[in-house]
């Protein structure tokens, strides 16, 4: 087969010229690779090309990448969509046109999928990049301290390393799709090198949306087939397993995505909140009933920080005056814990706040994910959930997770709920079918790992399979026990090693198991093997990512510098994935 030359080390190109040699030439290679003339090849190369890269945690970033992809193409460049993973800095610099799509993740970290290149990035060694042009989309929440600071770091760095930007960044929050859309419509036309229509601000949808329609704003009404209690009556928590029914929704999963429920707001606080506002159900704001508004369109539970702001100064209460006026987040946090809007309303006198000021300050409600606890080529026609009922008591009156506690109390077998499926395409079972896989996920963090068994088990996958697993005590807490026993006992589950926190003096905990077990880790990790962690982000995913680098270092001979190489190689190579919250 004929091919190319790669341009000679003594050429007198420099490096910007080299550069696009190179890319010229690699892009001949791949047309005369996959059988095509050369004579094809410069209409093909006509077409500018734009980078489309993304950083995601649950896949909203590269579903807006992917609607960005068809927008440009509809414009005729030629995009290019990318994970920031897939980039190191030689391809950055490499690169004239980048928009760049990013969530941000817990209080202002960057997604897992981002982490690698922002290291890359924010170190001394980048390269200068005076010749890119770029635009960053960033995603967030203003529930959260860091709101979009991925995004913002981004975007900062990108400038201070000489680049320019195609037009100012968008901060997005929650409700982010119109304004992405109209962002896109006004951005991708600047990015054009050659004068193009403007481009409409609405954009195709991403594949796994066109095909049913169903989603976030127009979620499918499901029944609940089952709805039923995993954990012991022993247990100090309630799991429940519920599986809902996909009819003829048309609604397509995979192992590893999540499932989206739009909650109800818990009927009680609703009333209490319209009777401390002095109004009624039926009262008017906005041209809809307020009980339809408290109940179905906004967040009542978590106060918003517009509202806060907004009884911090009416209410002349010197403790939370304090911790707002001072910036104080870890006093705040713990002035609010526990707290929902009618503990902040309560703080000032009883309709002094009108129904219409009260809406004006409150977010709207959201969806909630969960990861899918199935594999639609075993649960054929449903997806299933393994969910933590969260409940408390606090200042006489009982409490409870959004939407947790309404699937649990209030969608009971054969009623319905919205819900729709978000793809998480960072997060699947090893393509090769004889790759080891190991899973770190205790208590709830079992979700995806009994979907990815499933799907082995479909596949009929001959690769390993190993589980650490643990909650707080085995007779109440070890869910899921008889179908875990027989994959084991089938031999689907090559190891199971469980960890029960509470059933002995010393605490034993998954990163423990793993520890006892370190030799045998790494040479699964030798082997190929892909490592999978789900749960508790602020502990638990901490915890584990220390254990396996100290693994790593001991039983691999390496400094902890090199074990850290060897988790990002892992990183790179998409061995190494969390699915945490």
């Amino acid at each position: 087969m004929m091919m190319i030359p790669h341009i000679p080390e003594d050429a007198p190109f420099n490096s910007d010229q080299r550069a696009w040699l190179s890319g010229f030439m690699a892009g001949l290679n791949s047309r005369l690779i996959a059988g095509e003339s050369i004579a094809s090849a410069p209409a093909a190369e006509a077409a500018q090309t734009i980078h489309i890269l993304y950083g995601t945690q649950t896949g909203n970033s590269e579903n807006l990448a992917m609607d960005a992809a068809a927008s440009a193409k509809n414009l005729g460049m030629a995009p290019e969509v990318r994970g920031l993973d897939d980039i190191d800095m030689g391809a950055l610099a490499t690169m004239r046109h980048v928009v760049i799509v990013t969530s941000t993740y817990g209080e202002g970290e960057m997604p897992d999928n981002a982490q690698l290149f922002w290291e890359a990035l924010s170190a001394e060694t980048a390269p200068r990049l005076e010749n890119l042009k770029f635009a960053v989309l960033a995603l967030g929440d203003t529930g959260y301290d860091g709101f979009c600071q991925a995004g913002k770091l981004i975007d900062t760095r990108l400038e201070q390393l000489g680049a320019t930007r195609i037009t100012a960044r968008l901060d997005c929050d929650i409700d982010f799709e119109d304004a992405a859309a109209a962002w896109f419509g006004e951005t991708l036309p600047l990015a054009a090198e050659k004068p193009v229509a403007a481009a409409t601000p609405t954009v195709a949808p991403a594949p796994s949306r066109e095909a049913t329609g169903w989603s976030r704003k127009n979620p499918y009404s499901s029944t609940m087939a089952v709805n039923r209690c995993l954990s012991g009556p022993a247990s100090s928590k309630e799991i429940r397993h519920f599986e809902f029914d996909l009819g003829d929704s048309g609604l397509a999963y995979e192992a590893g995505d999540a499932l989206g429920v739009m909650p109800v707001n818990d009927p009680a606080l609703v009333d209490l909140l319209i009777a401390r506002l002095g109004s009624s159900n039926e009262t008017e704001v906005g041209g809809s009933s307020l009980g339809v508004l408290l109940s179905t369109q906004y967040e009542i539970s978590t106060p918003s920080r517009d509202l806060i702001a907004e009884i911090e100064r009416r209410a002349s209460h010197e403790e939370l005056s304090h911790v707002v006026r001072n910036g104080d987040k870890e006093a705040l946090d713990a002035f609010l814990w526990s707290q929902d809007s009618l503990d902040l309303i309560s703080l000032i006198p009883e309709g002094s706040l009108s129904a219409t000021e009260f809406v004006s300050f409150l977010k709207p409600l959201q969806h909630r994910a969960y990861s899918i606890s199935s594999s639609p080529k075993e649960a054929e026609g449903q997806v299933h959930l393994t969910v933590a009922s969260v409940r408390y008591h606090a200042a006489n009156r009982d409490r409870g997770g959004i939407c947790s506690t309404y699937m649990a109390d209030r969608v009971a077998e054969g009623a319905t709920a919205g819900i729709f499926v978000s793809p998480n395409k960072a997060f699947r079972v090893p393509g090769n079918d004889d790759a080891p896989m190991i899973m770190v996920g205790p208590g709830t963090g079992i979700a995806p790992f009994r979907a990815f068994l499933q799907e082995r088990r479909a596949r009929g996958a001959k690769g390993r399979n190993w589980l650490f697993f643990g909650d707080q005590r085995r007779d109440s807490d070890f869910i899921y026990e008889d179908e875990l026993s027989t994959m084991s006992r089938d031999g689907l589950l090559t190891r199971l090693d469980l960890a029960f926190s509470r059933d002995q003096d010393a605490k034993i905990y998954v990163q423990t198991r793993m520890k006892e077990n370190g030799k045998a880790l790494f040479s699964w990790l030798q082997d190929g093997a892909s490592f999978y962690v789900c749960g508790d982000a602020s502990r638990m995913a901490r915890d584990v990512d220390a254990a396996l680098g100290e693994i790593i270092a001991e039983h691999g001979g390496m400094t902890p510098e090199k074990a850290g190489d060897y988790l990002a190689s892992m990183k790179r190579d998409k061995r190494y994935l969390r699915d945490v919250y």
